[in-house]
Parts: structure tokens; sequence; C-alpha cells
């Protein structure tokens, strides 16, 4: 009898072996139908593990953010550069000052491995322009343009 090469998760380190190795497999330029079987059945572990172990849904999406750059050992600077935004911008996100575009919040989930439906929740943000907003995604953008005489 075979031994199954992947189990159902039972441990953090077992879950962090199978994320590591969902994301080589992805990497691969060219992949057989094995690899994409195998892709199929890490993506259904991993998220049997996420939904059993994880508060993520709680958390409001900054703290999420928070969170997952502790956990990876992230510094802002290096998410910027990832995310392909300005530190400054990254900065105004986490200290709520401006909220999660749709473009960020794809980047966020893809490189963090989860759902987007976890950034894409409302927040209060801090900026006295939109503090009156519930959700962050609707932000003041309208300019004051004087008009031509």
């Amino acid at each position: 009898m075979r031994t199954l090469q992947y189990k159902v998760i039972k441990t953090l380190e077992q879950y962090k072996l199978y994320c590591d190795r969902l994301e080589e497999i992805v990497m691969i330029k060219k992949k057989s139908k094995e690899d994409q079987d195998t892709i199929e059945l890490l993506t259904l572990l991993i998220e049997k593990w996420d939904q059993e172990h994880n508060t993520f849904s709680e958390a409001d999406p900054i703290e999420l953010l928070n969170y997952l750059m502790r956990e990876n050992k992230l510094k802002a600077v290096n998410l910027a550069a990832t995310l392909e935004i300005s530190k400054s911008l990254l900065s105004d996100i986490l200290n709520y000052r401006r909220g999660l575009s749709r473009e960020v919040i794809r980047k966020l989930a893809d490189h963090f491995k989860v759902a987007q439906e976890l950034f894409n929740k409302p927040y209060k943000l801090k900026s006295p322009v939109n503090s009156h907003l519930k959700n962050a995604g609707i932000m003041n953008t309208r300019k004051m343009i004087p008009a031509r005489m």
C-alpha cells in the first residue's frame, strides 16, 4: 500500500510546509497534470486549516494586515515595494488615514495567500476629511477647482 504524500494538516509546522510547497509548485512555468492536482489538493488542505484556525474574519483589514506583517516578519518598506506602492501610502493605510484600493486588496490577498474578502471590509478612517465615513472604500475625492473668469 502506498503512503499518501499529503495528509490533513494537523500542526502549524505542517501548514507552513504545505504553504511553501504550494508556492513552489505555483511558480513552475510548465505544470504537469500531477502538479495541477497537487495545487488543487494543497489548496483544499490549506483552506480547511485556515477555516478552522484563523479568526481573521473578526479583525478589521488593517489589524489583519499588521498581524500578517508581524507573522511574516515583513517591514512596511518591503511590503510597499512588493505591492508597488509608495511607503507614504502604505503608512497612511496602516495609520487609518487612507483606504485600501481594489488593486492593493488584490495584491495583499495574493501575497499573503488569503481571501480578498478579508481586506475588503468596511473600517473607520482617522483622517479628518474622511472620518465621517464608515467604509474606507468611499473616500472624499472631490477637489475644489476655482472657476475661470
